[in-house]
This record gives C-alpha cells, sequence and structure tokens, in this order.
C-alpha cells in the first residue's frame, strides 16, 4: 500500500520540520511558482540560469545549493533535526540521501544551506520531486526546513523557502508543496507571510521493512 492522503473538511493539519521542524501530520501548504507569483524572493539574487550557486540576502547570510564540500557543515543541521523528531537515522544513512539529490538533482531533488556572514551554517531545506496527479504536473516538496534557534527571526527561513520556490519553478514544477505540525505555529506564522495556503488533510504512513 502506498501513502495516501484523505481530505477531511474542517480539519487542520500541518508537517514540517519546525522552523526548523517535521511534519507530523498535518495541514498541507502550498506556494505556486508560476512567474510573478508572491513576492517570497524579494531581497535576493535568483538563480535564474541555475548555474550560479549562491543567494545573497541584505541580512549577513547567504543561501547556497548543497555539494559535496558542504556536507560536514550539513550533518550537525540533520542531526539537530533529527533529535527534535526523535529519529535516528545514522550519520552513513543522511549523507547517502544528500549524496543522492547531489549526484541527480534533477530526478531527485536538491538541499539549500543558509549561512551566516562568517561561513556558519546556520540552515537548511531539502525540496523533492514528485508528481501530482490533482495539480496535474510535477511539484516540489519541500520535506525539510530548520533553521538554528539562534539564527531564527532573521529571514533565514523565508529565504529558504524562496529558494526552494525559485528551483520549483526552473525545474518546471506547478507548485511547492510542504506539511506542518499542528501546534507550530513559529512555523505557521512564516508560512503566512510567505503567503502560503493551507488546505486539509490527514497524513498516513507505513513501514516497508
Amino acid at each position: 500500500m502506498r501513502f495516501v492522503r484523505q481530505h477531511q473538511p474542517g480539519v487542520q493539519q500541518s508537517r514540517d520540520r519546525h522552523v526548523g521542524g517535521k511534519a507530523g501530520g498535518a495541514a498541507d501548504l502550498r506556494l505556486g511558482v508560476a512567474a510573478g507569483c508572491g513576492d517570497t524572493d524579494r531581497g535576493h539574487r535568483r538563480n535564474l540560469a541555475g548555474k550560479i550557486r549562491s543567494y545573497v540576502h541584505a541580512n549577513d547570510f547567504t543561501i547556497v545549493t548543497v555539494t559535496e564540500e558542504d556536507l560536514d557543515d550539513l550533518l550537525p543541521l540533520m542531526r539537530a533535526y533529527c533529535d527534535f523528531y526523535r529519529s535516528t537515522p545514522s550519520d552513513e544513512a543522511l549523507f547517502e540521501m544528500s549524496r543522492a539529490l547531489i549526484a541527480d538533482p534533477g530526478k531527485e531533488g536538491v538541499q539549500f544551506m543558509a549561512r551566516a556572514g562568517d561561513g556558519i551554517a546556520i540552515g537548511f531545506a531539502s525540496l523533492f520531486w514528485t508528481w501530482e496527479t490533482n495539480a496535474g504536473g510535477r511539484v516540489g516538496v519541500m520535506n525539510d526546513l530548520f533553521v538554528s534557534p539562534s539564527a531564527r527571526g532573521k529571514g533565514a527561513a523565508d529565504a529558504l523557502i524562496a529558494a526552494c520556490r525559485d528551483r520549483c519553478r526552473d525545474r518546471g514544477a506547478v507548485r511547492l508543496e510542504w506539511v506542518t505540525a499542528p501546534e507550530n505555529f513559529r512555523a505557521q506564522a512564516v508560512y503566512n507571510r510567505v503567503g502560503a495556503t493551507q488546505s486539509d488533510w490527514i497524513d498516513y504512513w507505513l513501514d516497508v521493512e
């Protein structure tokens, strides 16, 4: 049996991985990615050709596309993210996932990292590709979004979302989707600010081992 989404009117759900946060099984959030849709990419330089690796922001941080050389800095962020959700994948499994994205970003997806002005890694987002019949096309799923507690409130989460949205647009996806926990009110404030639409779904999953 595969993952099933079941619509339940009147029930608000959400899943992300708190700003940073994971999904717990609550409301879907979506952003259109058509050209000119929304202002979430304001204040940073878009990677129009897909070859420029970074977005520079006025708040003294940069959003970069994760490469092999970034993995040692990315791992502590992924580890903190997993710890928050009490999940225990091995470091090797996390590296394997990141390397799969690096090896084939067009098919698998991409990770973005926020770096402070001094080069310290302060946050990351993971974007995976899939298809959705109801959307009539490819969609990007922002499966992970995490910003270190000491770096929150400075726009890094907004910038990571904008980077994911831009990549969706460049990839020809029709929208960006993600989920957040119902009690993650700080994350929801960010998502409301960037203009995301909340929808009502119930999340299911099954182990396949």
